[in-house]
């Protein structure tokens, strides 16, 4: 798989994001030097699909499939294509608080640590349903690896369309997310206009 090897922070300042969404407590005291050129209308929407895969931790090929499904389902296609980035397997068990951040929360999948509705699943990219019942294996759970995560994570706060029994290292998906539910700071519409051209 390729691998963005630019420093995370680096990559928050250039996009104007801030590192907590990725679950890094971290600030740059740095600040961006940019002239004072004003940015194109394509620079602002490339910008702001840059973010969406930066946050989701997604490639090219894989985010312009979501967008195609997106636009494919009912409704419209920038909430549709946020929601389908919010249900990734991975995505849910960083929002559960058993991950510090995406990327941890993705190694936990491949690592065969996580059952959904007790089949192993090392897909990060599986998509949940409502319904779906997700947890850390039972052979994982006693590791070092968790305690220190869920010290780390236990004050965050869980969205509202998921439920965490964080002792048991257990969550359910009460309901999918509607787009006013997610707090990722991207304007799916510039994606929107970028990719119909």
């Amino acid at each position: 798989m390729a691998v963005n090897r630019t420093p995370v922070l680096k990559r928050c300042r250039s996009l104007g994001l801030d590192p907590v969404y990725l679950g890094i407590d971290k600030k740059s005291n740095r600040q961006l030097k940019r002239s004072n050129r004003k940015m194109s209308e394509y620079g602002l929407q490339l910008r702001e699909k840059q973010k969406a895969k930066f946050i989701y931790g997604v490639l090219e090929k894989p985010f312009r499939n979501y967008y195609e499904k997106a636009d494919r389902m009912k409704g419209m296609t920038g909430p549709n294509l946020m929601i389908l980035l919010e249900r990734r397997l991975d995505n849910v068990i960083f929002r559960l608080g058993f991950a510090r951040t995406r990327k941890e929360a993705r190694q936990i999948v491949d690592h065969r640590h996580v059952s959904v509705n007790g089949r192993n699943v090392q897909i990060p990219s599986y998509l949940v349903k409502a319904g779906d019942v997700i947890e850390i294996k039972e052979k994982c759970k006693d590791s070092q690896r968790y305690k220190d995560i869920l010290e780390v994570t236990g004050g965050r706060l869980v969205p509202e369309w998921l439920e965490a029994d964080q002792e048991n290292l257990k969550g359910t998906i009460k309901e999918l997310p509607s787009r006013d539910i997610i707090d990722v700071p991207v304007n799916e519409m510039l994606i929107v206009e970028l990719y119909s051209k």
